[in-house]
């Protein structure tokens, strides 16, 4: 019995053995999370479940969007297509009617023998298709509205609510995808879920709130007269006498900060439901998960509120990557990259294509080696022919009117001091300018 039985084990270890299936992606998407999360060095927000996240892949330390707006910013992502390609611009553009034949990442899965689920807030709500979906989440319903009419400071509005997390409609549309990670999946699944927070309003149970009491609350560190070295058209975007004059007129600016914390960490706690039905489902080892935010936010550097600008604040976005056999927990990469990526590496990383129109290229190598060689900056564009370059060293904006704006980031991590004026920084302008896109679709707005 024992040698028969060692036979066997030899014949079933020489037969052919069938081919690995492709892995599954767990795609999460943020709106409106700028770098304040505990895995990137910001101590003043809890975050537990993101830095457990981060704690099991490869987070990207200087990551960055395509466009500092939802719609533009969700439509190269899911294109591969440069705002400056695709003229997708602002939250005003249909994406749709623009680029109608160009193959996304969904379509581009699905092709390749993924079933593709979404729910959530993933291309920009006003432009959902259909089309690039087999299944989607409808009617995710609404939030709560806060008791009284003390919602806010003009247009940040932000108030703690009398609710239960489940009451709000990102904590269904988690739900709906738990659900479909306890599924039975005859194909491979590329399930995307768009969580809102902390876009706004920053309404979210109270709970949350009480988490940052005012009196710890430490406000964004700033430079007075910090505009002053920034070009007209880098001030137009800033518009200091609106959000930021309204905020201090009001003396309740610890308060918006403490919203925003609080969102975040609502938003962080659905994460945490989301990932531990990962780990309870039978996709644990054979799941891609990739967590990124749209873009960052402001909350008054530079005299300016919201996304909007071109500046680190606005355009720095948080970046995770777990990749079963890929990445190694708890590791850290430090080079510049894009969510222009994205798309690619999901291609590279499921063994299929990269369509030839992605302009984005794949992150694998740095996934694979943190420390690799990487010789190419982000870029990020903010409506037409306004541009942003940024290298582990510097960050260099040009705008339409042919403003500029040079930061050295090693030395002036906050962007205090603009030396795109000196003579000595010709060279580097140069060199970070042939990075500039050179199709520029469409027309000023």
């Amino acid at each position: 019995m024992k040698i028969a039985s060692t036979l066997g084990l030899l014949l079933a270890l020489l037969a052919p053995q069938a081919a690995p299936s492709k892995p599954n992606v767990l795609m999460i998407a943020i709106d409106d999370l700028r770098d304040w999360v505990r895995f990137l060095g910001y101590e003043q927000v809890r975050t537990p479940n993101l830095d457990r996240l981060a704690g099991r892949g490869t987070r990207f330390t200087r990551s960055y969007c395509a466009a500092p707006v939802c719609n533009p910013s969700r439509t190269a992502l899911m294109s591969g297509l440069l705002p400056s390609t695709s003229g997708v611009y602002d939250n005003g553009t249909d994406w749709r009617k623009s680029i109608p034949d160009v193959v996304t990442l969904p379509q581009h899965l699905r092709a390749n023998g993924y079933f593709a689920a979404g729910c959530g807030k993933i291309y920009h709500e006003a432009y959902k298709r259909d089309a690039d979906w087999d299944e989607y989440l409808r009617n995710e319903g609404g939030d709560p509205k806060p008791k009284g009419g003390n919602d806010g400071v003009g247009g940040i509005k932000f108030a703690p609510l009398d609710c239960k997390d489940e009451d709000l409609r990102d904590y269904r549309i988690v739900s709906y995808a738990i659900e479909q990670l306890g599924r039975k999946h005859d194909k491979p699944f590329f399930l995307s879920c768009g969580i809102h927070k902390p876009h706004m309003p920053w309404n979210v149970p109270k709970k949350y709130f009480d988490l940052y009491p005012l009196d710890t609350i430490q406000l964004p560190k700033i430079k007075e007269k910090d505009l002053d070295d920034v070009p007209a058209a880098g001030v137009k975007m800033a518009k200091p006498a609106r959000d930021h004059a309204d905020i201090l007129k009001s003396g309740r600016w610890k308060e918006a900060v403490q919203a925003y914390l609080a969102t975040i960490t609502y938003m962080d706690f659905l994460v945490g439901r989301l990932m531990d039905a990962l780990d309870k489902s039978a996709y644990k080892d054979n799941t891609i998960v990739v967590l990124w935010s749209d873009h960052g936010w402001h909350l008054g550097e530079k005299e300016h509120w919201r996304k909007f600008a071109l500046w680190e604040e606005a355009t720095r976005a948080p970046l995770v990557w777990i990749v079963p056999g890929v990445t190694k927990p708890g590791t850290a990469c430090a080079r510049t990259v894009d969510l222009m990526s994205v798309y690619p590496t999901l291609a590279d990383l499921c063994g299929i294509p990269i369509p030839k129109h992605a302009e984005g290229v794949s992150l694998r190598p740095l996934l694979e080696n943190p420390e690799a060689a990487w010789d190419r900056p982000a870029r990020t564009t903010y409506l037409y022919n306004n541009h942003a370059v940024r290298t582990e060293k510097w960050r260099y904006i040009r705008y339409n009117d042919g403003g500029e704006e040079l930061y050295d980031e090693t030395a002036d991590p906050l962007e205090w001091t603009n030396l795109a004026g000196k003579p000595e920084h010709a060279a580097v302008k140069a060199e970070l300018g042939r990075w500039l896109p050179t199709v520029n679709k469409g027309k000023e707005k």
